[in-house]
């Protein structure tokens, strides 16, 4: 007979790292408990409304019975046709709605989803450092080894292709990509992704680019697709979000787009895990996108008085701080010698302003801060304030 307590859970979350957003969430909350007025600076959640034009798709959608129904796992062909279209007018990239596009319930399903579609067990991931934890999460989750790829600022953050161990690079069958990046706000350029493409076809690896945040750019930067570079469609993916170009992170709706056999192996995992996205959301969808002239400016412009707000008034308290070409993220030098956690901790108990401490991200954000521009004018000029008060440094 097996003697083995009733209760046990799966030995690969004991792999997992804590996640991030959720201890900030427990910190803020106590905080918050106690009396304070927290200003959350941590995550990347926009505080801006969902445009109107948006709602009121989704509002029309949502009357018409047959949007109650189970949506198709894939997306709808009008959806996916909005998709294709949007990435021709802004990228100028060609996409076949039927076999190059998929729906995802927000970026973040994807991306860990992925994993499970191409990893076998003891497989290696290629995965940045500091990074959006998701990446190396899902790889983990899949049986497989993620293998750090350290990412430096003196190189702008951008991966090192030539430094990466041969060995690893033989052994890895996929890599994880995101520019405009999270968290440091990097950009990169075309040439860029060229490289990118050129390797991971010269090691027979497959590429996810999360495109996150290429909508939200600035001083007349427009961040190009990794689908851009030539033979990219045949290397890997690019995964989208409607969240922050359209304030729809409640909305879980997203997309990847790019090589047919990833998009296929993505759809399989999606055909057997969950049942698509809700039709309506679908439809808010297809608004945005068709929308997207008349939105962005409005986003762009807002986050960029936001960004040279909160960088004046860092540089004024004696910060080192650049302002970033992209993204809604400060990423910068903790001004002392503590841990990224241990500021953070202090910039939220003496100052009531909650931060991203870097080594959340990786190893390698250790020393770094980020603060996130999802708060109104009011409220940065507030947290500026409160920390130069603080003492905190």
């Amino acid at each position: 007979m097996i003697h083995r307590p009733p209760f046990a859970v799966a030995t690969r979350l004991a792999r997992l790292q804590p996640y991030l957003f959720a201890e900030l969430d427990s910190k803020k909350e106590a905080a918050r408990r106690s009396g304070h007025d927290v200003i959350d600076l941590g995550v990347g959640d926009p505080d801006m409304a969902t445009p109107p034009c948006i709602v009121e798709a989704m509002h029309k959608a949502i009357r018409q019975r047959e949007t109650h129904r189970y949506p198709s796992y894939k997306g709808s062909r009008l959806f996916r046709e909005a998709i294709a279209e949007w990435y021709d007018h802004r990228f100028g990239v060609r996409l076949d709605p039927d076999t190059e596009v998929l729906a995802l319930i927000g970026s973040k399903e994807g991306l860990g989803h992925l994993s499970w579609a191409l990893l076998n067990p003891g497989d290696t991931a290629l995965v940045p450092d500091p990074a959006y934890p998701v990446y190396e999460a899902g790889a983990v989750l899949a049986g497989g080894r993620p293998h750090l790829l350290p990412l430096y600022p003196e190189r702008g953050y951008l991966a090192d292709f030539d430094g990466i161990d041969q060995t690893k690079a033989e052994e890895a069958r996929l890599l994880f990509l995101n520019y405009p990046n999270n968290p440091t706000a990097a950009v990169a350029d075309l040439p860029f992704f060229e490289k990118a493409v050129a390797w991971a076809q010269s090691h027979g690896v497959m590429v996810c680019h999360d495109a996150a945040y290429t909508e939200i750019a600035f001083d007349g930067f427009l961040p190009p697709s990794f689908l851009s570079a030539e033979g990219a469609k045949e290397t890997g993916i690019e995964i989208h979000s409607l969240s922050k170009t359209f304030n729809m992170t409640g909305w879980r709706i997203g997309f990847a787009v790019g090589h047919a056999g990833m998009i296929r192996a993505l759809g399989e995992i999606k055909k057997n895990v969950d049942s698509g996205v809700f039709t309506a959301i679908q439809y808010a969808g297809v608004e945005a996108l068709h929308r997207y002239d008349d939105l962005i400016g409005d986003v762009r412009e807002t986050y960029r008085n936001r960004r040279d707000l909160m960088v004046e008034g860092l540089r004024s308290l004696g910060w080192n701080v650049e302002s970033p070409r992209a993204t809604f993220y400060l990423w910068t030098r903790i001004p002392t010698a503590e841990s990224s956690t241990g500021f953070a901790t202090k910039l939220l108990e003496q100052a009531s302003v909650a931060a991203a401490p870097g080594v959340g991200f990786g190893a390698n954000g250790e020393g770094f801060i980020r603060f996130s521009l999802t708060a109104p004018t009011a409220r940065i000029e507030e947290a500026v304030h409160r920390i130069g008060k603080s003492g905190c440094f």
